[in-house]
């Protein structure tokens, strides 16, 4: 994999207590600051349509 920088909100500040993210080839890889061990990774088109229905509101009943 590629060793390209992991990106963290601006929202999050100095706080160690967020995800990352960074994207790596044809994918999008994600980490928790706290636990960057642990990454799981997403097609673009997948990370997309997740986004898509996040916006939808069609999780909403998961919160």
């Amino acid at each position: 994999m590629s060793e390209q920088a992991w990106q963290k909100s601006s929202y999050s500040g100095a706080h160690d207590e967020c995800v990352e993210v960074r994207a790596v080839a044809e994918e999008v890889e994600f980490r928790e600051s706290d636990d960057p061990g642990v990454i799981v990774r997403a097609t673009r088109a997948t990370l997309m349509n997740l986004l898509d229905a996040i916006k939808a509101g069609e999780l909403d009943h998961h919160a």
